[in-house]
């Protein structure tokens, strides 16, 4: 899939000025830190919610956070929307339908220290796309991706070079594949498309997507029990991990590029950890922390990147409502 124009001409700077890439990455970051909750929740629910359900209602919930604007956007961009349906839609099936839907399932059979930590590996394929796309990265990040990468290996092979996966480790690598192509496939956003208009056509799309395998888990499974302990992590997921983490996701997407918001990804690792520390009591060794460190300290590096290795100017998404 071409995920970048390769005849988009190069610049001999910084596609966004100091000020904007610093708002870029901490954008990133605040959607990298409020997803890593996303992992932890995925676990807590995964005896109490089918994994289907649960990603059907935090995009029901989602939608109801995002439609006192986002309808009204939508609706003014309706024509626009359906010109570029194509791409909505799979943004839609990639970003919302099927990516959260495999880390639920993941939650089953692996821990949340887990899946953050796999889920590390999608700012590889990010770069990847970048690179194909006609994008130098410049040595700085590409050893500082190398370097986080690294670390994230450390982490999940507790210290060998022999990983030992669960069921739930390889759902979460099909997760990490359509979450690095979903990432990608933004900086192909029409420029007529506004942020808000088209996130909450996402959200919307991806919801009418699982629509068919929730009423079969419904059928199925049945429901779940409705109370605080299921309630209030779906209002989470639904309100921050989705409309506010995912709209700050993208418009750091569109700021900074994939690459670069991606080797900020890279701390998700570490948040998800000491988040399951706290919450659901996985356990954190020395050994975990050294990783940690090896990996905040190939983001640094990468973050920071030299003005002679830019990225490709790209048709950057209008983020206007």
């Amino acid at each position: 899939m071409a995920v970048l124009d390769r005849t988009r001409t190069r610049t001999s700077v910084e596609p966004k000025a100091a000020g904007g890439l610093g708002a870029g990455l901490a954008l990133a970051a605040l959607a990298t830190v409020v997803w890593s909750g996303s992992f932890v929740t995925a676990r807590g629910l995964h005896d109490s919610v089918p994994p289907i359900q649960h990603a059907f209602w935090r995009w029901m919930v989602a939608i109801v956070a995002v439609a006192p604007f986002g309808a009204r956007a939508a609706w003014r961009q309706r024509a626009v929307l359906r010109r570029h349906l194509g791409f909505v839609a799979l943004s839609s099936l990639l970003g919302i339908a099927v990516y959260n839907t495999l880390v639920n399932q993941a939650g089953l059979t692996t821990s949340a220290g887990n899946m953050g930590m796999i889920m590390a590996a999608s700012p590889v394929l990010m770069a990847v796309y970048e690179r194909l796309g006609g994008a130098r990265l410049g040595p700085r990040r590409v050893a500082g991706t190398l370097i986080a990468c690294a670390g994230v290996v450390l982490l999940v092979s507790k210290g060998s070079l022999t990983p030992d996966f669960a069921p739930g480790d390889l759902w979460v690598v099909a997760a990490a594949v359509c979450f690095g192509s979903y990432s990608a496939l933004l900086r192909r956003k029409p420029s007529e498309l506004g942020g808000v208009a088209f996130l909450f056509a996402t959200f919307v799309l991806g919801a009418l997507m699982l629509l068919p395998v929730y009423a079969a888990s419904v059928a199925v499974q049945g429901g779940f029990e409705v109370r605080a302990g299921t309630a209030l992590p779906l209002l989470y997921v639904g309100v921050v991990s989705s409309a506010v983490a995912f709209f700050a996701w993208n418009k750091a997407i569109a700021m900074v590029g994939a690459a670069r918001a991606g080797v900020v990804y890279y701390l998700q690792p570490v948040c998800v950890a000491a988040l399951s520390y706290v919450v659901l009591g996985e356990s954190m060794g020395w050994a975990q922390v050294g990783c940690m460190v090896l990996i905040l300290g190939g983001v640094v590096l990468a973050s920071v990147a030299s003005p002679r290795f830019a990225e490709p100017a790209t048709r950057r998404g209008s983020w206007r409502s």
